[in-house]
This record gives structure tokens, sequence and C-alpha cells, in this order.
């Protein structure tokens, strides 16, 4: 069986595309032709990978296959497994159901590859972007034990919690960003507009100004000058990507993420969201079976800081030589000693998973109630910031030209 992406009409005239899988073309159209499709063309998924990668698709970026999309796709598929029906049925039921283009033509390259014969941990593996370590071991460790059904439940669960932790930060972000790039806007338009106009009056008096309206005209020539944008647009973009190369170096990027454990107030967010995640990691891969070295491996590579990396690394080498998770853990000072002692106790009455469960419940809790305080915070200091600067230049220009009136006067 091969993936074709193909293209056609339908008996109403209307144009459809979409991707299917059969044994050669002429087996595709007769499939189509049952459903009322006249196929026009057809391109194997190889071929159809290759024009795409000619193409320049801006439509693309607005079908991007999010985590949520995954998650969802996951719960229905242990739905459809929870209820007797069998892997290559349900995924066939689930690529039905899918209505992004990119996203069928994966699953649909999973289910040809399951029903070749490989497992459906491997076929999942030729997608690393949409299906990371942690998807490939869980289902793995689901068809060892018997249990496929279940493990999706708690991918989905686990997908879900993530995305959701995920969207709160960006929202709780998302409003003072977008208040500091309308503040720098239209300060930069009075810097530009406003300002020169109002201060060509000072021009035609001979007396001395305060010396914050000298600095503002003086500001203000600069940034309306084009050899400064010609200069600084160029400056600002080469510091972005100088910084940007710099921080995907080992030494560079170690020292970001240090900085980001430290920062005052965004510390505790950064250090919180670590462990939730570490914990959410770790107690879905060993509740799905994964063995405990494995999923420390996997759990590393998903904290996305190299710190924490390091500590869940020397963890891992930690047990290997008979010791315990939570020792190291607590060496290490980057986990606070709640969740090395909680650690330490499921490993003592062996309900590590379940402690780790409410480890990562209470600092998603903690994440929540520092990024509403955050927020709370820095919505009146933008808002003072803002009029603070737009009152400073108000203040600049009103200033000299009541001194100008009581001298006419």
């Amino acid at each position: 069986m091969a993936v074709f992406e193909y293209r056609g009409i339908t008996a109403a005239g209307k144009a459809v595309h979409g991707v299917r899988d059969a044994s050669d073309p002429k087996s595709l159209k007769a499939l189509l032709r049952k459903d009322g499709v006249f196929l026009t063309e057809v391109l194997e998924e190889a071929a159809a990978k290759a024009r795409r990668a000619r193409e320049v698709n801006i439509g693309a970026f607005f079908r991007r296959i999010s985590q949520m999309d995954v998650a969802v796709a996951t719960r229905q598929l242990a739905t459809l497994m929870g209820a007797g029906i069998t892997l290559v049925e349900a995924l066939g039921a689930v690529i039905d159901q899918l209505d992004n283009p990119e996203f069928k033509r994966v699953f649909t390259a999973v289910r040809t590859r399951v029903t070749e014969g490989s497992s459906f941990a491997e076929a999942l593996s030729a997608h690393p972007r949409l299906f990371p370590g942690i998807y490939v071991n869980m289902v793995a460790a689901g068809e060892a034990s018997g249990t496929l059904e279940i493990v999706l439940g708690r991918l989905a669960d686990f997908g879900e919690s993530q995305t959701k932790l995920r969207q709160k930060v960006i929202s709780a972000m998302a409003y003072p960003i977008f208040m500091m790039v309308i503040g720098v806007i239209i300060i930069t338009i009075m810097m530009i507009v406003v300002v020169p106009k109002v201060t060509g009056i000072f021009e035609d008096f001979n007396k001395a100004l305060p010396w914050y309206t000298q600095m503002l005209i003086f500001i203000s020539g600069v940034v309306s000058s084009w050899v400064f944008w010609v200069i600084f647009i160029p400056v600002a973009v080469g510091t972005v990507l100088f910084f940007r190369s710099w921080a995907r170096t080992k030494p560079g990027r170690e020292k970001v993420d240090r900085f980001l454990l430290w920062a005052p107030l965004f510390g505790p967010i950064v250090r919180n969201l670590a462990i939730s995640r570490f914990a959410q990691t770790l107690s879905t891969l060993l509740a799905s079976g994964v063995p405990l070295l494995k999923a420390l491996e996997i759990t590393r590579n998903v904290l996305a800081n190299v710190v924490l990396e390091a500590v869940v690394e020397e963890a891992a080498g930690s047990i290997r030589e008979g010791e315990s998770i939570a020792e190291p853990l607590k060496r290490s000072g980057r986990f606070p000693p709640m969740v090395t002692h909680m650690i330490a106790i499921g490993e003592r009455s062996g309900q590590l998973e379940s402690m780790l469960g409410n480890v990562a419940r209470f600092y998603e809790g903690q994440v929540e109630a520092r990024l509403s305080i955050l927020t709370s915070l820095l919505e009146p200091l933008m808002i003072l910031l803002m009029g603070g600067m737009a009152g400073g230049i108000a203040f600049s220009i009103l200033m000299p030209i009541l001194q100008l009136n009581e001298f006419v006067q």
C-alpha cells in the first residue's frame, strides 16, 4: 500500500483534494469513483512532498498542526479503541474526522505502516515533530503491556494539560507586551511628527530653553533623522541575530537558562513551570509502564533548560549506582525541599507516580497564581510608564510656552 495525494471533482462540480492510501493510482481512481469523485491529479507521497518543497505556500503557516490537535486526535483514538475497535479501523475513523490536510497525510502514512506490519510506535517514530519521544515511548509501553487505549488516554490528558498551561502563560503575557508595543509606536510617532512642529515655535525667540526641553528637541531630531533609522535598524536586527546564534551555543544557552532561573520576577515562574513539566511528564511515563531510567531520559529532554537537564542527568546516574531520585535533586539546590520530600515519600511508599502527579498539580497552580500577580502588577506599571513618558513630553513643551507667554507680557 502507498499513500497518494489527489485532486478531483465531485459530480456536483466541486473541487476536492485529500490523502488516501491505495495499492496504485488505478486502484485509487476506482476507490474515489465509488465515492463520487472523478480524479484529475494524483501524486505519490514522495513526489507530493518534493512539489510542496518547491512551492511557497503562505497558507501552510495557518494550517500548522498544534499540540492540541494531536491531543484531540489521541483522545478520539483512545475512545474508539476503548470501544473495542481495532487500531487500523480506529486510525481510519480518525483520518476521516481530520480537517487539516497535513495532519491527515501524517495519520494516513502511520496507518499504512501499521497495515504493512510495523508497530504503532514504529510508525509514529517516523514523524518526530508531531510525536516526540514521550509519545512514542508511552505508546510502545502500552503496546507491550496490552493497555494501549489507557496509555492513549493518558497521552491525551497530558497534551491537553500542557497546552492549557502554555495558553495561560501566553495569554497572561500578551496584554503587557501589546501595551508596550502600542506605547512605543505612539511615543515614536509623537517624537517624529508632533514634537518637531510644536518645538519649531521656540526658534523665533532668543530665550534659553530648559534642559529637559533641549533634551526633548535633541532626541526628536535624532529619531526624525533618516540616518538614525538607517543605522538603528541594521544594528538592532544584527544584535538580535547575534544573540540568537550565541544563545544556541552551549555556553550561551547555559548562561541564558541560568539567568532565566535567577530573574527576579520571571525566575520563579520559569522554575515552577519546569518543575510542573518535570513532575507531570515523569508521572505520566511511569504510570504507563516506561522504565524509570528511560523515563528520566525522556523527561530531561522536555525541560528546555540546560541547568535543570544537568540535574536530571545526574539523578539518572545516581540511580544507576543504586541511589534514590530525591537525593541528587536535593543536592542540586534547584528543586524546592517540598518536591524532593514528596518524591522521597513516593519512593518509600511505592506511590511515586501519584506523588509526582500531586507535585505537578501544585506547581501548576503556583504558576497560575504568580502569573496572575505578575499580570496585575505589569498592567498598571505599563500604564504609568507610558503615561509618564507622554506627560514628560507634554511638560517639556508646555513649560517653555508658559515662560514665553510671561516674557511677551
